[in-house]
């Protein structure tokens, strides 16, 4: 288990690099699973990650599961390693900014 001063700094981390809040992210995760014919329900859009990253930002830091605390320190280290890549050109810069926006961080936003 993760003790208090490490799950306060991860919290910390968690809420700076997951900058959209669980509206758009949930907004977000049933554009990005939907197409010409279908569309998911809006509990099962997105990727599993995407789903558990909107349940954790829904949730107190005192209920966090270990489940939710090894998603969070994963969510970090991805959004943290794409943020530092230089650009590239535009469709990759778009792929990589959707992919960053299933786990809730939009890199356009300052």
């Amino acid at each position: 288990m993760t003790d208090a001063l490490e799950l306060d700094a991860l919290w910390e981390d968690f809420h700076r690099v997951v900058n959209m809040t669980s509206q758009e992210l949930a907004a977000w995760l049933r554009v990005s699973d939907a197409d010409e014919t279908t569309e998911p329900l809006p509990e099962h859009a997105g990727s599993p990650t995407g789903q558990h990253v909107l349940a954790i930002l829904q949730k107190r830091r005192t209920d966090l599961t270990e489940d939710d605390i090894q998603v969070m320190y994963e969510v970090v280290d991805t959004v943290t390693a794409q943020t530092e890549v230089e650009n590239e050109p535009e469709p990759e810069e778009t792929r990589r900014r959707h992919l960053l926006m299933t786990l809730g961080h939009d890199p356009l936003r300052p």
